[in-house]
């Protein structure tokens, strides 16, 4: 039993030793194996810790100022700006045109962003990325008409389109299927603390005194975008490349993330890239599929961003008071995502709690839809609903995505497919809540709940495919052991012994 027990909790002895590269060890590309990957799962546990401690709390960070560079917009309607920048904007359209600048780079740029970035090194990509949207955000401040702050707004869309797109590539590069919704989750819900930390600031750059020579919101976009551009030198610095490649790894650890990454799949080469990968990427149907429902929450996080401090407003509360019922509703919507990413990634699902939250959310939509004004309580319970719904659904939408490409190369180009399906969302959201419909916003809320249970069918339709097809495998092939290499280095996703996660 002794000998059973070690030889479960150690290495499996690898053929080849580690390459040198530029004085660093460097992991060899593996042979695929027939049989389990054995290791020693305490020092697994020992290097998952240290990949989230050097991580997570940079990338949180990082994503909690982008978010708010991003969707500050929103609160600055309420302290002057189409009225120094817009001639009051009595229509809506000229904000609506801001808010949707930030994503038409967005979208334009994703795709090459994540490919370029396959490229490039992490840490300097990122970074760069970081300083860029950080200077954007900051000139804000010194626009004096729309022409320059949408070309500010233009800019800071393009720089986070190296970032936000990527990360879901980046996260493959150290978690296995099995971890990253839970990460994901906990960097996502960074957005609903971007949402209460942007009103909660709002709320005390409102009451500002001042002589005017400074308005309030070119307080807050100074406030918001600084720290971002300091935080781009510190990427640069702290963040590693790949693990394979990085100094902050020992011998031992890069062996095993090596192992870890084998699991289900087949490695690549760093900075490669297989071409019939990337056209196997672009005619998958179930790329598209996941980016229309992609598109239908983004729909609804781009239009919470930029107007729910406007549609609380029209509910009857002050502009102070509405910047600050923004907060608990965003953060209900964080604690929620939270507790259910962690039960995704332990029952490995990802339809189920996507069909699920995107139909309260739909729900919230049609309460206020259907409700009458007066109801001023009942409209605002419908903002939470919405908040579960969007912030809950996301970061498992983008966790389901890569990993059911088994393929980095597929990645590379699948993530930005569905991220420019989905992105295309946010687009529509900027321009369906305009002032002339306010404060019902019939068919903002309608049109949002329509696309909300729509993702719901869609994510219920995708599950149950999968779980299909693992059961057709399994039935044709033969069951496989979740914790063997799986070789997907000719058809990715199509090879007989690989799994979706449903």
């Amino acid at each position: 039993m002794a000998s059973s027990l070690q030889s479960k909790d150690s290495f499996v002895e690898e053929k080849g030793a580690f390459e040198h590269r530029e004085g660093r060890a460097v992991a060899p590309a593996l042979a695929p194996l027939e049989e389990p990957i054995v290791m020693d799962f305490v020092a697994e546990h020992k290097l998952i810790r240290k990949i989230d401690r050097m991580l997570m709390p940079l990338l949180m960070t990082i994503y909690l100022f982008a978010f708010l560079d991003r969707s500050n917009l929103g609160n600055a309607r309420l302290q002057g700006l189409p009225q120094d920048l817009l001639g009051g904007d009595p229509s809506g359209q000229l904000f609506a045109w801001l808010n949707a600048a930030f994503f038409f780079a967005f979208i334009t740029l994703s795709y090459p962003g994540t490919i370029f970035a396959k490229k490039f090194k992490q840490n300097r990509w990122m970074g760069i990325a970081c300083i860029g949207w950080g200077v954007a955000s900051v000139l804000q401040v010194v626009a004096f008409n729309f022409g320059g702050i949408f070309t500010c707004r233009f800019f800071i869309g393009a720089f986070e389109a190296m970032y936000a797109p990527n990360m879901a590539l980046y996260f493959t590069l150290f978690y296995t299927r099995r971890e990253i919704a839970k990460r994901l989750g906990i960097w996502f819900a960074c957005a609903s603390v971007a949402g209460a930390f942007g009103g909660l600031i709002a709320f005390g750059v409102q009451h500002i005194q001042s002589d005017g020579a400074l308005h309030p919101w070119k307080v807050l976009f100074l406030i918001e975008g600084l720290p971002s551009f300091v935080l781009g030198f510190i990427t640069i610095w702290a963040l590693p490349d790949r693990p394979d490649d990085s100094d902050r790894f020992t011998l031992e650890e890069k062996e095993l993330v090596a192992k870890r990454m084998r699991r289900g799949q087949t490695p690549e080469a760093p900075r490669s890239l297989s071409w019939r990968h990337v056209r196997m990427a672009a005619v998958d149907w179930k790329i598209y599929v996941e980016g229309v429902v992609y598109f239908g929450l983004n729909v609804a996080l781009s239009s919470l961003g930029g107007f729910l401090p406007t549609i609380i407003a029209g509910m009857g509360y002050t502009n102070a008071q509405a910047q600050l019922l923004t907060v608990p509703p965003y953060a209900v919507g964080g604690f929620v995502l939270i507790c259910t990413v962690f039960l995704s990634d332990k029952y490995q699902n990802r339809g189920i709690p996507i069909a699920t939250a995107t139909a309260i959310g739909g729900t919230g939509y049609l309460v206020l839809c259907l409700v009458d004004p007066s109801q001023l309580h009942v409209r605002y319970f419908c903002t939470f609903l919405i908040c579960i719904g969007t912030y809950t659904t996301i970061p498992l939408t983008v966790a389901w995505c890569p990993f059911n490409m088994a393929s980095e190369s597929k990645r590379s180009c699948g993530i930005p497919i569905f991220q420019s399906l989905g992105q295309c969302g946010s687009i529509l959201g900027s321009y369906i809540f305009p002032s002339a419909e306010g404060p019902r916003y019939i068919k903002g809320f309608a049109l949002t709940c329509a696309l909300f249970y729509l993702a719901s069918i869609c994510a219920a339709i995708l599950s149950t495919y999968f779980h299909l097809e693992n059961k057709r495998r399994d039935k044709v092939y033969g069951k496989v052991d979740r914790l063997a290499e799986v070789d997907t280095s000719e058809l990715a996703d199509g090879s007989p012994n690989f799994r979706y996660t449903p």
